[in-house]
């Protein structure tokens, strides 16, 4: 097929060309438009409220004035790679090549100091030398070293690098840092003015970024705005080897009021730090090591860090050895030893004899306890379990239980003044004034909790079945001789029991007298199901199934709605799952109950929530 032939077929050939044009016509060149940037600007609120009794109360936000606001913040994009041109991808290597670049060529940055973000991005305020700068940057040692005596022998170090075989040579980084954008600090200015522009958003993301950085460098765990010190009282054990850490939120915030730095207290879970084996036991609920199950300690040991004694190097668990330390077996070179060639003689040894007998180290109770695996998978490196201390400051991502979740809520309620208190001190420490960056911007924060005005609204009234609306007392509505205003029946209704102990006619008795107070009818229900002793044993999912099964075995009646008697107030395993049978896979009303005594106030705000339901 020639060109004709495929420029006929429609579906390849180009455009006609266009027309002549006429001799006496010029042609006009159209002139581009760009397109107009759309404008975002708050929602103007209708007004302020007036009802209520207006009091003054004291906000967790502190004032921040700006000297300087005629310069610009300045963007640079961040590029790190190994010597070989391998892009650097590990998290908390960035930071430490960044420090060490900025202590190597601070006459290269003309002196200046930056915000760098971890990632990708570094700001500074006015420019760099050049719009791109390459810089090689060698670092000693990449393992973090931060929990290492400062007065410890260096000599000692080096040795447990050569036996643990992570003699490593100084690495070296490339670091390309190019120019990205430029911020105005008038952004700032018109924050402070509680005006929002086009480039606010950017240049509060640069103060926050200040703070990030300020909080790393005092070794504080970072999770987006918040961090977390190492100190124990900031910790509260949650069980199961895992501690609430309680750290501070702190970020920018532009307001009506201008700008301020709204600082508040802020919670996450971390591993808990001390001897690997302590650790365990706490994990598993174990007193004694011989039960523990080793299996399951290699999955949750695998990737923490460990500290090493007597070195106090830092090194990350890959996983355990499949002998006890007395029969765990490796190779080593004893220099002491020459073979024929004149090279040092390999000879096979057992872990705990090496540290024993070689290393002077008194083992108390490793030998019948798996070693600690830092090695790679074909290059193992064991180290005795009491040998290893958990680092602090690791956080546990899994999902918590029941009684973890209760407990963590429970122990991290405070009250206002407490707070306060909390918050002054957290403000004082993180010393704010000394951070090079803010200050080159001119940034004062101001230590007083912000005052505002509020009101105290009038609580709503609730009408009763009588048609008459009663207010509460003290915060609280009594009930006591009042009836419902849309009374339902609880027809078609059963009862679950999952707590032995539970006097469930007593209850069934009760509730239909309270209802009848109420206004409410109550059927007898169709049947009352109380768990088998053997099925206590099962998962909460498993004894949830199980009572459904029976359930059905035993009565043909569908339910309307299922009263449920749970073992534990607030952290029972079995509230998700027989919630999620019930609602998600059955379509069945429920109400969950969880009583120490039953009293005619507990039974009433229970058949308030039926009530609702129905």
């Amino acid at each position: 097929m020639d060109s004709s032939e495929k420029e006929g077929s429609g579906a390849t050939g180009s455009l006609p060309p266009p027309p002549p044009l006429p001799p006496n016509v010029a042609p006009i060149k159209a002139e581009y438009e760009p397109a107009k940037k759309v404008l975002r600007v708050p929602m103007a609120r209708k007004g302020l409220g007036s009802k209520g009794q207006k009091i003054s109360i004291l906000t967790n936000h502190f004032k921040v004035n700006v000297g300087t606001v005629d310069g610009h913040f300045f963007h640079y994009s961040v590029s790190l790679s190994y010597e070989d041109g391998r892009p650097v991808v590990g998290k908390g290597v960035g930071r430490k090549v960044m420090d060490k670049l900025h202590e190597t060529y601070s006459s290269e940055l003309a002196g200046k100091d930056f915000a760098y973000d971890g990632e990708k991005s570094l700001f500074t305020v006015g420019p760099l030398p050049s719009t791109k700068l390459e810089f090689p940057v060698v670092l000693e040692d990449v393992t973090s070293d931060r929990s290492a005596s400062p007065d410890g022998n260096e000599s000692q170090k080096e040795r447990e690098r050569k036996i643990l075989g992570r003699m490593h040579p100084p690495k070296t980084f490339n670091v390309e840092i190019s120019f990205a954008a430029k911020i105005p600090m008038q952004a700032i200015q018109n924050a402070l003015r509680g005006q929002e522009s086009g480039n606010s958003q950017e240049a509060l993301r640069v103060l926050d970024i200040i703070l990030r950085q300020h909080a790393a460098k005092r070794g504080c765990l970072l999770v987006r705005q918040s961090f977390f010190q190492d100190d124990e009282n900031n910790y509260t054990n949650i069980g199961r080897g895992v501690l609430g850490c309680r750290g501070f939120h702190s970020s920018f915030r532009a307001t009506q009021g201008g700008l301020s730095l709204n600082i508040d207290v802020s919670t996450t879970v971390i591993f808990q730090p001390g001897p690997v084996l302590d650790f365990l036991l706490e994990n598993q609920n174990m007193r004694d090591p011989q039960y523990l199950d080793w299996s399951k300690a290699k999955r949750v040991l695998k990737n923490l860090r460990v500290e090493v004694r007597p070195s106090n190097l830092e090194y990350k668990i890959t996983g355990l050895s499949d002998l006890f330390c007395k029969d765990q077996m490796f190779s080593w070179k004893q220099k002491s030893m020459k073979n024929e060639n004149g090279e040092a003689e390999t000879v096979e040894i057992t872990v705990y004899e090496y540290f024993v007998t070689h290393r002077k180290i008194q083992l108390a109770y490793s030998a019948d306890l798996p070693c600690i695996n830092v090695g790679k998978p074909k290059r193992p490196t064991y180290i005795p379990l009491e040998l290893c201390t958990l680092v602090s400051l690791q956080r546990y991502t899994k999902a918590l239980s029941t009684f973890q979740r209760a407990s963590l809520v429970e122990k991290s309620r405070q009250k206002p003044q407490e707070r306060m208190r909390l918050l002054s001190i957290a403000l004082h420490n993180s010393n704010y004034g000394a951070e090079p960056v803010l200050r080159s911007c001119g940034v004062s924060i101001s230590s007083n909790f912000t005052q505002v005005e509020g009101r105290i609204l009038p609580p709503p009234g609730i009408i009763a079945g009588d048609g008459k609306a009663f207010a509460p007392k003290n915060g609280r509505w009594n009930f006591n001789n009042k009836r419902f205003v849309e009374p339902t029946r609880i027809e078609s209704w059963g009862v679950v029991n999952f707590w032995p102990r539970c006097d469930v006619s007593r209850l069934v008795l009760d509730l239909m007298r309270c209802g009848e107070m109420k206004g409410m009818h109550v059927d007898r229900p169709f049947g009352v199901y109380t768990e088998k002793n053997e099925n206590g044993r099962l998962s909460p999912v498993g004894r949830v199934d199980k009572m459904f099964d029976e359930m059905k075995s035993e009565s043909n009646v569908s339910p309307r709605f299922l009263l449920c008697v749970l073992p534990n107030r607030k952290n029972s395993d079995l509230y998700g799952p027989w919630k999620r049978k019930n609602l998600a896979d059955s379509g069945i009303v429920t109400q969950c109950m969880a009583p120490t005594k039953f009293t005619d106030q507990y039974l009433t705000n229970l058949l308030l929530k039926i009530n609702a339901k129905l």
